[in-house]
């Protein structure tokens, strides 16, 4: 890839939404009030914004392999925390992606180096749901479940977080999972049932 057609596309970019807009880049500047946070894959062909149809300000983003949202993961907390207490987001989105190569590497044997510790939450997701899992025959069909299953275990991660339950509780936060059926291009509501699993979690998880 030559990096000067990125800077030709910028400028022609920038002169689009001019012609447009001719303060859009002012009214740009003067801040963002999203209603979604985006936790999403880091896969290239999957882009958060156009999948949704949305643009610039409309919805705040975060994406690691896999869409995973792990406690000890500094960088996806800070996000959270920053999304859901100052940018006051009412829905948090977990979308993951059919053909998606951080789980089914999780899904091998293989020693993969710094990838292993990543890839243990994946692996976890697998152990949680073995004898589902173990009784689906077709490969593909495995992995697509595993890909829908790790979404929901991430949304489950999101709502045992105290910045989470405190949204709820004041202005009624939504955790939403979903899949990106990158075979159709149609997103897949996988209809997590959030208070459900808040009160499963409650008398474990529950943070003042």
């Amino acid at each position: 890839m030559n990096l000067d057609f990125v800077f030709e596309n910028n400028k022609k970019w920038v002169n689009e939404k001019l012609s447009e807009n001719a303060n859009y880049f002012d009214e740009m500047g003067k801040g963002q009030s999203p209603e979604l946070l985006y936790i999403g894959c880091s896969d290239s062909r999957v882009s958060a914004e156009d999948l949704m149809g949305l643009g610039p300000g409309d919805v705040f983003v975060h994406r690691n392999i896999a869409n995973m949202v792990i406690g000890t993961d500094l960088n996806a907390m800070s996000v959270v925390e920053y999304a859901v207490m100052h940018l006051k987001v009412n829905h948090i989105v977990v979308c993951g992606h059919y053909g998606c190569g951080g789980v089914k590497a999780a899904m091998q044997s293989s020693d993969l180096g710094i990838l292993n510790p990543w890839l243990r939450n994946i692996r976890d997701v697998y152990r949680i749901h073995k004898k589902e899992l173990n009784a689906i025959e077709n490969e593909q069909d495995k992995y697509e479940r595993l890909v829908e299953l790790n979404v929901e275990e991430q949304c489950v991660n999101l709502i045992k977080t105290a910045a989470v339950q405190k949204a709820y509780r004041d202005h009624g936060l939504k955790v939403h999972g979903w899949v990106f059926d990158i075979h159709t291009g149609e997103l897949v509501d996988l209809k997590i049932d959030f208070e459900g699993i808040l009160g499963n979690i409650m008398e474990i998880y529950h943070l003042d």
